[in-house]
């Protein structure tokens, strides 16, 4: 195999490479031995095929797979020998080819850069501490206590607040309407969650009552068969039961099988706090990948930058088109046509810095043998199988049949795990600050990157 060298410029590499025909015809003789040792064709024996009969009969196709191992076999020692390493898959283009000819063809291809890693030792960064005030904690107790509430039946008229047990059948014009019947629904009243007008009408009904309830769907409602419509409903009382308010106290902590209430209090303060860390760790990350982008520096691969800008792109397009419908739908007008190459160029800057972060999150996690454990992978999974009650195996069937799913999971635990490493290194301090300036924060940079956008 001859290499030369035709073209380098920066990540860009091009050569000429030329494989012998004497060993191509070697491999294309190799493989029909190969073959010829189990085919079986009509006339022969296995394994006394003549070459010539091989030839004949396989020769086509065995020289397409043969010149197809020989490009990629080829190109990978081609690049090994240059010590190149590809950012993207080479591109080959074949200069020429006849049987009994040499094989000559063109690679070109584009290298990861050489990247000096930052001494993150020099990065500060300041870590929020959300404190979370006693009135959230409340509050959620009194979310919890709420759904912690029992009903009893009681023989009286219905009140507002009270739970209906009810049948009932809904008519337009004397016609029953799809999806307007049910049995032994209970309702809730004073809640609002029925058609407006239906549960007024229902204060005042005891068990056995059969009243009938008229009531107009609203125009906006969400079945348009429906909307701006008179429907009378025949109801069926079967029980009217009174809410017996659940006290946030021990009894509360039982219900929800904790051992007292100061537990149960404790437990709710660090999930909110969790998930309050998790607002506060987003924009640490993000404070730290805006250091990272200062500190480094280097050219990255043009292919990378236009298969993240052909991301971005498309999701820039699809906002537009639900900006679009948006507007049709409120009646709004069209906006003024917009710069379209001044917002690919800033695009690009963004997928730019995406791409160099992200090689950069590489080199440190390689070399410092930072790898997402299958611990880690199972863990995940079960997450996401936990995010859809009921189809826990179907989900899990999935990642196990699809490597390229499991790697959509593996590439954030691997990011945050090479972000971790850094913070270990970096000088971080602690600062306490309360959830309603934390939230602020994290608003008024969610504006002024919205801003940005639009």
């Amino acid at each position: 195999m001859q290499i030369t060298d035709t073209n380098a410029d920066g990540l860009k590499h091009e050569m000429k490479v030329v494989v012998a025909a004497a060993d191509i015809e070697r491999s294309v003789t190799d493989r029909l031995t190969e073959i010829g040792r189990t085919v079986r064709l009509p006339g022969f024996r296995p394994g006394k095929v003549p070459m010539t009969v091989l030839k004949q009969r396989f020769g086509a196709s065995v020289m397409g797979e043969v010149l197809e191992r020989t490009v990629s076999d080829s190109s990978t020692e081609a690049m090994r020998e240059r010590n190149l390493r590809p950012a993207l898959q080479p591109k080959v283009e074949i200069i020429s080819f006849n049987e009994g000819k040499d094989l000559e063809y063109k690679l070109a291809v584009e290298v990861l850069p050489q990247i000096e890693l930052a001494n993150f030792g020099d990065i500060e960064l300041e870590r929020l501490k959300p404190e979370v005030p006693d009135e959230e904690i409340d509050r959620a107790l009194e979310r919890i206590a709420q759904q912690q509430r029992k009903n009893e039946t009681v023989d009286r008229p219905a009140e507002k607040g009270d739970v209906v047990v009810l049948d009932f059948v809904g008519s337009i014009g004397g016609v029953e309407f799809p999806g307007g019947a049910a049995q032994d629904y209970s309702l809730e009243l004073g809640t609002g969650s029925f058609v407006p007008g239906f549960e007024d009408q229902l204060i005042g009904a005891k068990a056995g009552d059969t009243p009938k309830v008229t009531v107009t769907f609203p125009a906006d409602y969400g079945n348009e068969e429906l909307s701006g419509k008179e429907a009378v409903f025949a109801c069926t009382i079967k029980e009217v039961k009174a809410i017996v308010p659940q006290p946030i106290d021990e009894s509360l902590a039982a219900a929800v099988g904790m051992e007292n209430l100061a537990m149960l209090r404790q437990t709710v303060r660090e999930r909110i706090e969790r998930d309050y860390q998790g607002i506060a760790r987003q924009r640490l990350k993000r404070t730290l990948l805006d250091r990272l982008g200062e500190k480094h520096s280097f050219g990255v691969p043009a292919g990378m930058v236009d298969i993240e800008l052909d991301t971005i792109w498309k999701q820039y397009e699809a906002q537009l088109e639900r900006a679009k419908q948006a507007g049709q739908a409120t009646g709004e007008g069209d906006e003024a046509p917009k710069d379209e190459a001044a917002i690919k160029s800033e695009y690009a800057a963004i997928a730019e810095r995406r791409v160099r972060l992200g090689l950069v999150l590489a080199e440190v996690g390689s070399k410092n043998n930072i790898t997402v454990t299958q611990e880690e992978l199972n863990r995940a999974v079960g997450e996401e199988a936990r995010r859809f009650p009921g189809q826990e195996r179907h989900v899990i069937e999935y990642y196990r049949n699809n490597p390229g799913a499991i790697d959509n999971l593996r590439a954030p635990i691997y990011e945050d795990k090479v972000i971790d490493f850094i913070l270990e290194l970096a000088k971080v301090t602690d600062k306490s600050v309360p959830v309603a300036d934390l939230l602020k924060m994290d608003a008024d940079e969610a504006a002024a990157e919205d801003a940005k956008q639009a």
